[in-house]
């Protein structure tokens, strides 16, 4: 396997600062904001921005983390799904939801992210962000907030890479030889 790196440990750290710094301006503030990070690295990207933004504004947002497995439109296909916690400590209604994940690619699993939100009250808007945007979408899903765009190759595998869960912060792409 051949790697090429997108974003490397101080690349990462930036993007998630001008992610932050997006979403703050967008929203005028963040005081009617609540963070949900799609389980696996959604979650971490999630927890990050969080604390960025109350370094930031001195705000501590609301987060919450979502398991998608039971809303994935290709559930038949996996053999043994396992099925994760939904967190989410907070009212959904009325409020402004950042959906948070790492790649975004088909839009699928934010379609199955926003179904399961949606199960669980009406929130005023859900604003899209993502570390990476790799195109070739499926479905008539855009991101608010993208860190980078990166168009793979179908045989090539985007990779996030994260500290907490990885010991490491990296972006790479993996390309078959």
């Amino acid at each position: 396997m051949k790697n090429k790196t997108l974003l490397d440990k101080k690349a990462l750290e930036r993007t998630i600062n001008r992610i932050t710094h997006e979403i703050i301006e967008k929203n005028q503030g963040c005081g009617a904001l609540s963070l949900i990070g799609i389980r696996t690295r959604g979650v971490h990207l999630a927890q990050r921005i969080r604390d960025k933004i109350l370094d930031v504004e001195g705000i501590s947002l609301p987060l919450g983390i979502l398991d998608i497995t039971m809303y994935r439109d290709d559930i038949f296909k996996l053999k043994s799904p396992v099925l994760k916690k939904t967190e989410i400590p907070f009212d959904v209604n009325n409020k402004t939801i950042v959906l948070v994940d790492d790649v975004l690619h088909t839009g699928r699993t934010i379609r199955a992210a926003i179904d399961a939100i949606m199960d669980l009250g009406r929130p005023n808007k859900i604003q899209l962000a993502v570390l990476v945007d790799r195109g070739e979408r499926q479905l008539p899903i855009h991101p608010d907030y993208a860190g980078i765009l990166y168009t793979a190759n179908p045989e090539e595998e985007v990779l996030v890479r994260l500290r907490e869960l990885d010991s490491k912060d990296d972006v790479i792409v993996v390309k078959p030889q």
